[in-house]
């Protein structure tokens, strides 16, 4: 489902700072796999590459099939909403906007202009707000709600547009241990429902949960001992 061949990715002036420097890696599908590794590592760098959101200096990066290298932003914007659910950092939730429309966003840039079926958008953003328990703050707006709350409305538009893969950044920082616990037990029932899930963290205990862990080591992706 994701494929990283030799993926290689600088910063800076003149490219100077090296972050990733040679990642193979696959994850097949079904598979819950986590990246462990300090801030500043190059976990997100990761994260964003197997989103389309970045290209690499080097190397060749294959999602659900496609070689992504030679691909125009067009269609590396398609593979994302199609394909890919991306649960940020911090949920990013549009300030303005209910949580019902934060959820149903996917699927209006996934129209590309098409006519789009208001009514069954709806349902279904209702729907995945009711399975996290936000069926009672429809009309709410992302101020009004706690970090763990946030954290529910992501995976929810994450899983609008019912994408193929789902990338997970950093899913507990600044959850309590309760509310820590309570999202990783939904992001284990997405795998077991199928889901193929790349996540990178911090936090050991949820890196466990995952059926595989790797780690960022010097700008290389090792398995975790």
């Amino acid at each position: 489902m994701i494929r990283f061949e030799q993926v290689v990715k600088n910063y800076g002036k003149n490219d100077r700072i090296e972050v990733l420097k040679g990642v193979d890696m696959e994850i097949k599908n079904g598979e819950w796999v986590s990246v462990l590794g300090p801030s500043g590592c190059g976990k997100s760098t990761l994260l964003n590459l197997a989103a389309c959101l970045l290209k690499p200096g080097s190397g060749r990066i294959t999602i659900a099939g496609i070689d992504t290298a030679s691909l125009p932003e067009q269609q590396l914007t398609q593979i994302r909403n199609q394909k890919i659910g991306f649960i940020f950092q911090g949920a990013y939730l549009l300030p303005t906007l209910t949580i019902l429309e934060n959820v149903m966003l996917p699927r209006k840039f996934k129209q590309h202009g098409k006519k789009a079926n208001h009514k069954q958008d709806q349902a279904r953003a209702i729907h995945l707000l009711k399975q996290f328990e936000m069926g009672d703050r429809l009309r709410s707006l992302p101020h009004e709600l706690s970090y763990g709350q946030k954290r529910r409305v992501a995976i929810a538009r994450a899983l609008m547009n019912q994408p193929d893969i789902i990338l997970v950044d950093e899913p507990t920082n600044d959850l309590d241990p309760a509310r820590a616990l309570q999202l990783a037990n939904e992001l284990k029932s997405l795998h077991e429902q199928g889901y193929t899930i790349l996540m990178v963290t911090h936090d050991s205990k949820l890196s466990s949960m995952a059926s595989r862990e790797l780690k960022i080591d010097e700008g290389l992706l090792k398995p975790a001992i």
